[in-house]
Parts: structure tokens; sequence; C-alpha cells
């Protein structure tokens, strides 16, 4: 089992930056991929971006070059910077695990971070 609790959100203007975390205890050396992403109102949940646990990195194209996902494996820590953000990046983000266990897979999430970019 994986708990994940996300923190950071809050409401920030246009051009602002915000840098949102998502701890994770429980069995986290089974963790492979870790994800954020993210829900507006009346819209669909979408990726934002992805980090393995070897490094590599992915990201939606609304979030290029204007987001940087890492970790800290030591603190069991995944970070999103959020800069240069746009009314449209409003949502409730969530952070999500993809955990290894023989031979399946477990998703975890974690209860979201409202982000208010405000114009």
């Amino acid at each position: 089992q994986v708990q994940l609790v996300e923190s950071g959100g809050g409401l920030v203007q246009a051009g602002g930056s915000l840098r949102l975390s998502c701890a994770a205890s429980g069995s986290t050396s089974s963790i492979e991929v870790m994800n954020w992403y993210r829900q507006a109102p009346g819209d669909q949940r979408e990726f934002v971006a992805a980090i393995t646990s070897e490094g590599r990195l992915d990201y939606s194209d609304s979030a290029k070059g204007r987001f940087t996902i890492s970790r800290d494996k030591l603190k069991n820590t995944m970070y999103l910077q959020m800069n240069s953000l746009k009314p449209e990046d409003t949502a409730v983000y969530y952070c999500n695990a993809l955990a290894s266990g023989g031979w399946t897979f477990s998703d975890y999430w974690g209860q979201g971070t409202q982000v208010t970019v405000s114009s």
C-alpha cells in the first residue's frame, strides 16, 4: 500500500509560480512511476507530468516549458514546479503513483490540492 498527500496549492495571479508537493508513505520502494494529473470543473482528469523510478520525465503539451517535475527519493516526495501560470491551469491537481507488486501494478491517488490562477 502507498499513501499520497499533496500540498502547495493555492491562489496565484497569472504569470506567477507555485510548487506542489506529493509526500509518499508506505511501500514507496515499489513505486515505478509517479504522475501529476489535474481536473478542472466539468472536465475529465488529464495528465500533466510523469517521472519514473529511473528519472525519465514526460510532460503534457500544456506543461512543457512551464512546469518541472522532480522527485526526492530520500524524502519520498515528488514536486511540480509550475511557472508562468495561466488561468486555464486552474484545477485540482492530483498525485498518482503506480506501484509494482509481483505480476501486477497498483494505482494510488492523493486527495488533490486546488490551484487557482486569477487573471
